[in-house]
Protein backbone atom coordinates (compact mmCIF):
# COMPACT_ATOMS: atom_id res chain seq x y z
CA UNK A 1 0.00 0.00 0.00
CA UNK A 2 0.80 3.80 -0.56
CA UNK A 3 0.45 7.11 1.01
CA UNK A 4 -2.48 8.01 -2.24
CA UNK A 5 -4.56 4.82 -0.87
CA UNK A 6 -5.27 6.70 2.29
CA UNK A 7 -4.41 10.07 2.78
CA UNK A 8 -7.01 12.30 2.60
CA UNK A 9 -7.71 14.96 -0.40
CA UNK A 10 -9.65 17.35 0.59
CA UNK A 11 -7.68 19.25 2.66
CA UNK A 12 -8.22 22.59 4.66
CA UNK A 13 -5.00 25.13 4.01
CA UNK A 14 -4.26 28.23 5.17
CA UNK A 15 -2.25 31.02 3.11
CA UNK A 16 1.18 32.22 5.01
CA UNK A 17 0.13 35.45 5.32
CA UNK A 18 -3.11 35.03 7.44
CA UNK A 19 -3.24 35.67 11.28
CA UNK A 20 -3.31 33.26 13.99
CA UNK A 21 -6.93 34.29 14.16
CA UNK A 22 -7.80 32.88 10.83
CA UNK A 23 -6.12 29.58 11.53
CA UNK A 24 -8.06 29.64 14.67
CA UNK A 25 -11.36 30.21 13.23
CA UNK A 26 -10.83 27.97 10.64
CA UNK A 27 -9.66 24.91 12.60
CA UNK A 28 -13.19 25.48 14.97
CA UNK A 29 -15.39 26.35 11.71
CA UNK A 30 -13.77 23.48 9.40
CA UNK A 31 -12.80 20.69 12.67
CA UNK A 32 -9.70 20.51 11.49
CA UNK A 33 -6.52 19.74 13.93
CA UNK A 34 -4.15 20.44 11.23
CA UNK A 35 -3.31 23.04 8.26
CA UNK A 36 -0.56 22.74 6.15
CA UNK A 37 0.60 26.80 4.91
CA UNK A 38 0.65 27.55 1.90
CA UNK A 39 2.59 30.24 -0.05
CA UNK A 40 0.73 33.72 -0.98
CA UNK A 41 3.02 33.72 -3.79
CA UNK A 42 2.70 30.35 -5.69
CA UNK A 43 0.58 28.02 -3.40
CA UNK A 44 3.53 26.01 -2.52
CA UNK A 45 3.76 24.46 0.89
CA UNK A 46 5.65 26.28 3.19
CA UNK A 47 4.59 24.99 6.68
CA UNK A 48 2.35 23.29 8.76
CA UNK A 49 0.20 24.39 11.41
CA UNK A 50 -0.85 21.98 14.23
CA UNK A 51 -3.71 22.51 16.67
CA UNK A 52 -1.72 21.39 19.59
CA UNK A 53 0.66 24.13 18.26
CA UNK A 54 -2.22 26.78 18.01
CA UNK A 55 -3.55 25.95 21.56
CA UNK A 56 0.15 26.45 22.98
CA UNK A 57 0.35 30.30 21.75
CA UNK A 58 -3.16 31.25 21.82
CA UNK A 59 -2.72 30.37 25.79
CA UNK A 60 0.61 31.91 25.71
CA UNK A 61 -0.81 35.41 24.87
CA UNK A 62 -3.97 34.66 27.21
CA UNK A 63 -1.33 34.47 30.13
CA UNK A 64 0.91 36.97 28.91
CA UNK A 65 -1.76 39.99 27.79
CA UNK A 66 -4.45 38.69 29.57
CA UNK A 67 -8.26 37.70 28.24
CA UNK A 68 -8.90 41.94 26.80
CA UNK A 69 -5.95 42.12 24.48
CA UNK A 70 -6.09 38.28 23.39
CA UNK A 71 -8.38 38.56 20.23
CA UNK A 72 -6.17 41.88 18.95
CA UNK A 73 -3.00 39.70 19.69
CA UNK A 74 -4.53 37.45 18.08
CA UNK A 75 -5.17 39.23 14.57
CA UNK A 76 -1.84 40.77 14.86
CA UNK A 77 0.22 37.62 15.33
CA UNK A 78 1.34 36.31 11.61
CA UNK A 79 1.14 32.77 11.33
CA UNK A 80 4.52 32.34 9.67
CA UNK A 81 5.48 33.13 13.38
CA UNK A 82 3.83 30.26 14.48
CA UNK A 83 3.80 27.84 11.93
CA UNK A 84 6.04 24.77 11.82
CA UNK A 85 8.67 25.84 9.25
CA UNK A 86 10.43 22.40 8.99
CA UNK A 87 7.89 20.29 8.41
CA UNK A 88 8.37 16.67 6.40
CA UNK A 89 6.42 15.95 3.77
CA UNK A 90 5.54 13.08 1.49
CA UNK A 91 4.46 11.88 -2.25
CA UNK A 92 1.73 10.01 -3.07
CA UNK A 93 3.64 6.77 -4.24
CA UNK A 94 5.47 6.76 -0.63
CA UNK A 95 5.21 2.82 0.52
CA UNK A 96 3.36 3.31 4.10
CA UNK A 97 5.48 1.07 5.96
CA UNK A 98 8.04 3.45 5.90
CA UNK A 99 5.87 6.40 6.27
CA UNK A 100 4.41 4.93 9.68
CA UNK A 101 7.53 4.61 11.16
CA UNK A 102 8.37 7.74 10.48
CA UNK A 103 4.79 8.67 12.29
CA UNK A 104 6.34 6.05 15.22
CA UNK A 105 9.67 7.81 14.96
CA UNK A 106 8.88 11.67 15.49
CA UNK A 107 5.80 11.41 17.07
CA UNK A 108 4.08 13.76 14.56
CA UNK A 109 0.18 13.74 14.01
CA UNK A 110 0.30 14.79 9.90
CA UNK A 111 2.14 14.67 7.04
CA UNK A 112 0.99 17.19 4.21
CA UNK A 113 1.04 15.10 0.34
CA UNK A 114 2.57 17.10 -2.12
CA UNK A 115 3.83 17.08 -5.79
CA UNK A 116 6.73 17.66 -7.04
CA UNK A 117 6.26 21.41 -7.18
CA UNK A 118 5.25 21.06 -3.34
CA UNK A 119 1.80 22.18 -4.04
CA UNK A 120 -0.48 20.34 -1.57
CA UNK A 121 -2.25 17.73 -2.68
CA UNK A 122 -3.92 15.64 0.26
CA UNK A 123 -2.68 14.80 3.78
CA UNK A 124 -1.96 11.76 5.78
CA UNK A 125 -3.04 11.84 9.29
CA UNK A 126 -2.87 9.31 12.54
CA UNK A 127 -6.25 8.87 12.37
CA UNK A 128 -5.54 7.99 8.65
CA UNK A 129 -4.01 5.15 10.11
CA UNK A 130 -6.44 3.77 12.84
CA UNK A 131 -8.96 3.44 10.10
CA UNK A 132 -6.69 1.49 7.91
CA UNK A 133 -6.03 -0.67 11.07
CA UNK A 134 -9.79 -0.90 11.74
CA UNK A 135 -10.00 -1.89 7.72
CA UNK A 136 -7.45 -4.42 8.14
CA UNK A 137 -8.83 -5.84 11.71
CA UNK A 138 -12.02 -5.94 10.26
CA UNK A 139 -10.69 -8.03 7.22
CA UNK A 140 -9.44 -10.61 9.51
CA UNK A 141 -12.07 -11.24 11.51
Amino acid sequence: MKVSDIMSTEVICISDGASLKDAHHLMQTRGVRHLPVISETDGALVGVLTHKKMIASVLSMLNKYGQGALDRKERYTPIATVMDKDCQSLTPNEPLSTVVEYFIDNKLGCLPVVDNNKKVLGIVTSSDFIKLCRTLLQQQA
